[in-house]
């Protein structure tokens, strides 16, 4: 007999659509239902945000020339007040100029979210400082212990090209070798120079008096040839010396062995050209002094220069800083002579960095800049009309690739390079930057880098008034030695090419003259180049560590020794 059916289970009555019970369950299936997507959507807006986020900083890191629009325009651009955003690069925009892309976006943007998140904190203490050995130095080249030569042997001419740092040590070196041959110096002229494109001469940038005067106990120095030897043809009779007839840095014995004999018998010598001809080591202690007499001492600019400078440092520091030797030696009776001492207080700190970055750099360097084949062709032709010489020798000789200068540490920095170092080092975002040099390879397109991170930035032209520039329009050497003031007399100095002449005689001068108060911070490009090779991976963090990475009784600047 089969077993009886067991009785279903007791479940509760269905509740009716209008009861209260029926009416709780649908919220709580609501709520649930909604609770997943709305979590969802949470994500979503927040992955939104920080990609909108990560597109707005590399959108400011952008060039403004090249980057999207989202209006339309009805007039050009105007331009500004500034000489990294010109009416000229602004045209130059417009008719379709290719803008030059712009390195390392990624450290940039790395660069951006670190500074913004340093504003409040303190800079690094010896950031401002000059290491400690540098206080060491002694400036001692105005001391004498001989008097010159009554009888002379003849007479030497130079006439020095380059720019203006070549020309100043042809000078120096041309009054060491006069008191080396016991020669009478004829006031050095200068030769035009197509890339420099400057016709001043020595009267023009330097007190020619002053220098005669200060250097009467070491040499005899005269403005012009005597009448009865103006008249020879030097070439003619073997007393022409160009740089093939003297090696590069040439020791003293050189000038005794081979210049001397032709001085005694023809009464002069011209040296044309006269770059780099005199070693530094070894020479004679005396000789060396003398030449840096000649530098430090004798070399005065002229009285529009100097005034013209110290508007510019006036300008920089908030006021005229207090008297020093080195402004003293820069300015002259110009030095502290403006603002009324009740402001004196208000100084304001300023680091001054030289981009040798023109077009002639670049060129010459070989080295490769992001810029693809528009670059190349742009910069081959370029050695094509001012360095011929460089360009035979690239067509008949394997050159070492850009790549290997590069890891060489043989390239100039980028503006972008050399931000990324400041940044690392620890300048803060506000700090005023003033920048040394020409127009920059690429214009704004480059120093957008610079720009976007450190926004207080000046050059001679933001400072200066048209009208004020107007006397040194077209003498590019005149324009160089208002950088030279204004970057000798900066809190910090930074040089982007240790091998620049300019930055190797700021240097000099800020040393000779600073008192271990004028730090100069030299980069070593063989090593920041191994750093920046992992740009695309590396974390800012790694990346500021191995900038300042150093042993604890060192300079904080090992990077830049």
């Amino acid at each position: 007999m089969p077993e009886a059916a067991s009785p279903p289970p007791l479940l509760p009555p269905p509740a009716s659509a209008s009861s209260p019970a029926a009416s709780v369950l649908r919220t709580r299936r609501r709520r649930r239902a909604w609770r997943r997507p709305r979590g969802l959507l949470c994500w979503g807006a927040l992955v939104a945000f920080f990609f909108l986020m990560n597109w707005w900083m590399f959108s400011r890191l952008q060039d403004p020339a090249t980057r999207p629009r989202f209006r339309l325009r009805r007039h050009p651009p105007r331009a500004t007040n500034s000489s990294l955003s010109t009416l000229e690069e602004v045209n130059a925009t417009e008719k379709g100029k290719r803008p030059h892309p712009v390195m390392l976006t990624h450290l940039l943007a790395l660069a951006a979210h670190a500074l913004a998140e340093a504003d409040n904190r303190p800079e690094p203490k010896d950031l401002w400082k000059e290491p400690i050995n540098a206080t060491l130095w002694k400036p001692c080249s105005d001391q004498r212990d001989w008097k010159a030569s009554e009888e002379t042997n003849g007479y030497i001419i130079i006439s020095a090209n380059g720019g203006i740092n070549q020309q100043r040590v042809a000078i120096c070196n041309a009054v060491t070798i006069s008191r080396l041959l016991n020669a009478t110096l004829v006031i050095p002229k200068f030769l035009y120079s197509n890339v420099w494109l400057d016709k001043s001469q020595f009267r023009d940038i330097y007190q020619e008096d002053y220098f005669i005067k200060y250097l009467k106990p070491d040499i005899r120095i005269v403005k012009e040839l005597p009448l009865e030897l103006q008249s020879l043809d030097l070439e003619a009779i073997g007393s022409l010396v160009n740089d093939t007839d003297v090696m590069k840095e040439a020791k003293p014995s050189i000038y005794v062995k081979k210049i001397l004999p032709i001085l005694l018998k023809n009464r002069v010598v011209h040296f044309v050209g006269f770059g780099n001809r005199l070693s530094f080591d070894p020479i004679p202690f005396q000789l060396q002094r003398l030449r840096c007499r000649c530098n430090f001492h004798a070399l005065r600019f002229v009285h529009k220069i100097q005034e013209t400078g110290a508007l510019l440092v006036e300008r920089l520091h908030g006021h005229m800083p207090h008297l020093s030797p080195l402004q003293d030696n820069l300015l002259g009776h110009f030095a502290g002579k403006s603002i009324p001492s009740g402001n004196r207080n208000e100084s304001s700190k300023y680091l001054a960095v030289h981009l040798r970055f023109e077009i002639d750099m670049v060129a010459y360097s070989m080295c490769y800049f992001g810029g693809g084949k528009d670059e190349e062709e742009e910069l081959e032709m370029y050695r094509q009309i001012h360095f011929p010489a460089l360009t035979e020798i690239k067509r008949t000789t394997k050159l070492p690739s850009a790549a290997f200068l590069r890891s060489e540490g043989k390239c100039p920095l980028a503006p972008e390079e050399a931000v990324l170092m400041l940044a690392a080092i620890g300048f803060k975002h506000r700090t005023s930057i003033y920048i040394a040099g020409a127009e920059i390879y690429g214009g704004r397109h480059r120093m957008a880098a610079i720009s976007r991170l450190y926004p207080a930035i000046v050059t001679k032209e933001t400072l200066l008034s048209p009208s004020e520039l107007e006397p040194f329009r077209n003498f590019s050497s005149q324009l160089a030695a208002l950088d030279f003031i204004a970057c000798a007399s900066a809190d910090a100095f930074a040089m982007t090419d240790p091998g620049s002449q300019f930055s190797s005689l700021v240097q000099g001068y800020r040393m000779y003259y600073g008192g271990g108060d004028l730090p100069t911070l030299r980069p070593n490009k063989r090593r920041l180049a191994s750093i920046l090779v992992k740009n695309v991976t590396i974390e800012w963090k790694e990346f500021e560590t191995r900038v300042n990475k150093l042993p604890e009784a060192q300079s904080l600047f090992w990077l830049f020794g």
